[in-house]
């Protein structure tokens, strides 16, 4: 069996991955932006280990063997899973794997920016640490005492809001259900986005969930909330986003997805100092990847035996 991994893997990944490929898989791997080697792959690929850039129809039918897309993440917005589903593919995700990455890099965001720690660090790296304006302090604030509102209740806010609560803040959720177990109050989406000091972003991107932060939820947001979005850039209306910083209704954002990806160097949200900028990289550590490769083997290995697989999407 073949897989191929589309991905510019590390040495250290590429090591970890050697260490757990059984004798029956051989792996190639292409990193993503290498359109001409991931073409040459693949007409004898059994398996895509796909992490971001998409996969098309057209791509498939370039691939008469494919039998899984296996995503190495959680979210297959970036996966034609409708074409994939007409031509027999199984799709298949890891919710989970990068769970704890993401959270812990929720939190990091949270604080950078309530704190506006890019924008004192490039003033302390200029020598103006001491000169910065008192009023700038005026808009930096710590956790303990706020509400954090975290739309989603998945993997990555059962992680956070224990941490959050430990922290001293109040913290509400907004899911399709109650969660018995949650750590946290739940709310109607608009009633958390009125309550909340900080808002971050956890859902999936679907057909309902695109631009479900519009220019009107912004506005109804408390003035001056920190804005977190480590989920999918297409949650937000990001042109509303940017008026939203500029007027000061939002006060600070901490981003690590965009509405377009890889980020435009161009788009205003990189050159606003209330805004720490990330690129798609939360989810990224050797122990994300190291779980995401023991998955994707035991699935390679059920799809060969024709067994049910992990987390499978379209199945």
């Amino acid at each position: 069996m073949k897989a191929l991994l589309h991905y510019g893997a590390s040495t250290g990944y590429l090591a970890a991955l050697e260490a757990r490929r059984p004798d029956w898989l051989d792996v190639a791997v292409v990193a993503e932006a290498d359109d001409e080697s991931f073409y040459r792959e693949l007409p004898d690929t059994d398996v895509i280990l796909h992490a971001l850039r998409p996969i098309s129809a057209a791509d498939m039918d370039l691939a008469p063997q494919i039998k899984l897309i296996q995503k190495i993440g959680i979210g297959v917005n970036t996966i034609d899973v409708e074409a994939a589903t007409q031509r027999g593919i199984a799709v298949a995700n890891m919710p989970g794997s990068n769970a704890i990455a993401v959270a812990e890099t929720a939190l990091m965001l949270m604080l950078a920016a309530s704190r506006r720690l890019t924008h004192i660090d490039r003033a302390t790296r200029a020598g103006q640490g001491w000169e910065i304006p008192p009023d700038d302090y005026d808009h930096v604030s710590e956790i303990a005492g706020k509400t954090v509102g975290l739309v989603g209740y998945g993997a990555i806010p059962q992680h956070l809001a224990p941490i959050l609560t430990a922290m001293g803040a109040r913290v509400l959720y907004t899911a399709q259900s109650l969660k018995s177990d949650a750590v946290a109050d739940w709310r109607a989406l608009d009633d958390l986005i009125e309550e909340a000091d900080i808002l971050s972003l956890h859902i999936p991107q679907t057909e309902e969930t695109t631009g479900i932060i519009s220019h009107e939820r912004m506005a109804r947001m408390k003035k001056g909330v920190v804005f977190i979005n480590t989920a999918r850039g297409g949650l937000v209306d990001e042109a509303a986003l940017v008026r939203a910083l500029q007027t000061g209704q939002i006060g600070a954002a901490g981003l690590d997805v965009y509405a377009g990806e890889p980020v435009d160097p161009a788009n205003p949200l990189l050159a606003m100092d209330n805004v720490i900028c990330m690129p798609h990289i939360s989810w990224l550590t050797p122990q994300t990847l190291e779980r995401s490769l023991d998955i994707a083997v035991e699935n390679c290995r059920r799809i060969r035996d024709g067994v049910e697989l992990l987390h499978h999407v379209n199945g």
